[in-house]
């Protein structure tokens, strides 16, 4: 089946798929009321990043070549957005007494703090990403983002740099 996609399909899916992941963290948050925390926000940015590489790609066509650079991108995109969320699961697993402390909100940070200093804080002191406030199947949302960034990773690396090219359109 896949040898038989075009990219823009594999494009086009990969997009989807992102666009149907962001309308329900945003369910989640406006209508169910679960708050994103700082991991949280950077794993949306990761997803973000991903569907927007696969939306160029998909408008733009181009040939071998730029498919694999658009490819390289989008799987820089769920490799992060893939190891933020493992991280986020890592933390929420931690004993109690292991967690890290809660910083200062994100908003905050990002007013006063330099961008890095910002990104690494929230990768290494975010004891309110800890909290488990949703589940579904026994996983947490976290845990759920890193499967399915994983999946459109894999997806993307399949689709891309398989070694027959079909060019349809």
């Amino acid at each position: 089946m896949i040898d038989r996609m075009s990219h823009r399909m594999a494009w086009l899916a990969v997009f989807l798929v992102g666009t149907a992941m962001m309308g329900y963290a945003l369910y989640a948050q406006h209508v169910l009321l679960l708050f994103p925390c700082p991991l949280c926000v950077f794993q949306r940015v990761a997803l973000i990043a991903m569907m927007l590489v696969a939306l160029i790609a998909l408008l733009h066509n181009p040939s071998t070549g730029g498919q694999r650079a658009y490819g390289v991108l989008a799987v820089l995109a769920g490799g992060a957005g893939t190891a933020i969320a493992a991280r986020h699961v890592w933390l929420q697993n931690l004993p109690a007494d292991q967690v890290p402390s809660c910083g200062a909100g994100l908003e905050f940070m990002l007013e006063t703090l330099p961008l890095f200093s910002v990104i690494e804080q929230v990768l290494t002191a975010s004891g309110e990403c800890a909290d488990i406030s949703w589940q579904f199947l026994g996983l947490s949302m976290p845990a759920w983002v890193a499967i399915m960034m994983s999946l459109l990773t894999v997806w993307t690396l399949m689709t891309v740099f398989r070694s027959r090219v079909t060019e349809a359109s």
